[in-house]
């Protein structure tokens, strides 16, 4: 086997059978990798050299992705709602190391994570996970950069799919009265009627507890949302940012609502005598237990169509609930609050386009100010 020098970038030798291989030198070991040509080995040399004045150490250099991404979710597990690493931890081990585990951290490149993610996307993969296992990826190896085990992030330079636009399906006001109507007749009439009128969410209206709200004051406190993590059965976990747990004030008629649905919730924990599980929930099953998203789901479409409505996402009504508040001059921070958003800002990009106009009253209001007024002077100033 002929040995050869580059220039100043390590060793590079020419095997018998046409290819080359790469060497250099890391805390007394041997660094090796064979290439069809002699520039492909003189690049890979140069980009080690530059990894090794990065900090790379040689253990780090026989680490794979999935040996490296077992030990982030270890230490996410901590720093994440257990849910959330769940969904995490399987989209590292149905999709991410089944491609890509097999392959050095160190020699993890773009290219390879592009060509990865348009297979999926290919597959039918949904575009909401593919774009999920690019953040995992991102956020994973961005704590592979702080810790100097390598020197960019291969992520940065792949483009995920574009997040699809969805329109917003908004009930107008008499389809709203509509829903209210046909809701009289049903168990959750209560649950509809404070979807719309508070704009919470979901998971968060299927873990309310009756301790959370208070009769006197006319309040109730989101302080939980409704799980069902994969394969891991029902939990209750805080809402996703501490400005999701918040205080709502209800209105008079949903409190009365309220009340009406305690008493309809007493006649239903009698009927089921035995096979009642008391978890406190506020819109439990007819037995107590915490309502399953799916089959809720599968309920309210059959309740949209009954009622004669179009076929709606239940978050729809989130939107409805905002729609109806800012088309009534309700103010956007209070809106922002009532829905648990984190800032004003946030409602005002989401909702914005729901905005009255008010470019003439504005117009109007502002000359009114400035117009000047006539008024009497003693005495004339005099220019200087």
């Amino acid at each position: 086997m002929t040995r050869r020098r580059g220039n100043g970038e390590g060793c590079i030798y020419h095997k018998p059978n046409g290819s080359w291989r790469g060497l250099v030198s890391l805390q007394g070991k041997r660094l090796t990798r064979t290439f069809k040509t002699r520039g492909d080995a003189q690049l890979w040399i140069r980009q080690m050299l530059v990894q090794i004045d990065g900090g790379l150490t040689y253990l780090s250099t026989k680490r794979t992705l999935a040996e490296y991404l077992d030990d982030w979710l270890i230490n996410k597990k901590a720093t994440r709602r257990y849910a959330t690493w769940l969904h995490y931890d399987w989209l590292a081990r149905r999709f991410i190391n089944p491609a890509l585990g097999n392959i050095k951290l160190k020699d993890l490149r773009a290219d390879q994570i592009q060509v990865f993610l348009n297979q999926l996307l290919k597959a039918g993969i949904g575009i909401y996970t593919v774009r999920k296992i690019h953040d995992v990826l991102k956020c994973a190896l961005n704590k592979a950069v702080k810790q100097d085990l390598i020197i960019r992030n291969p992520v940065i330079l792949v483009d995920p799919p574009q997040k699809p636009h969805k329109e917003m399906t908004i009930l107008t006001e008499s389809q709203v009265s509509q829903l209210l109507v046909a809701a009289k007749t049903h168990r959750l009439e209560a649950l509809f009627h404070l979807a719309i009128t508070t704009g919470i969410r979901e998971s968060e209206v299927l873990g309310l507890k009756w301790s959370d709200l208070d009769w006197m004051k006319g309040t109730l406190k989101v302080e939980r949302q409704l799980e069902r993590p994969r394969g891991e059965g029902v939990q209750f976990s805080a809402p996703k940012t501490a400005f999701g747990k918040r205080s709502i004030k209800l209105g008079g008629k949903t409190i009365e609502i309220l009340r009406k649905h305690v008493e309809r919730q007493q006649d239903e924990r009698i009927a089921a005598g035995e096979t009642w599980k008391e978890y406190d929930l506020i819109f439990p099953t007819s037995v107590g237990t915490p309502i399953d998203q799916r089959s809720f789901l599968r309920t309210f479409k059959l309740f949209l169509k009954h009622a004669g409505l179009p076929p709606i996402r239940f978050h729809d009504l989130r939107h409805t609930s905002a729609s109806l508040m800012l088309n009534h001059d309700i103010p956007v921070i209070i809106v922002s609050r009532r829905l648990g958003h984190a800032r004003a800002s946030i409602t005002s990009d989401v909702y914005g386009h729901l905005l009255p106009n008010m470019q003439d009253e504005a117009a109007e209001m502002i000359d009114e100010l400035v117009t000047p007024t006539e008024v009497k002077l003693d005495k004339i100033i005099s220019t200087a």
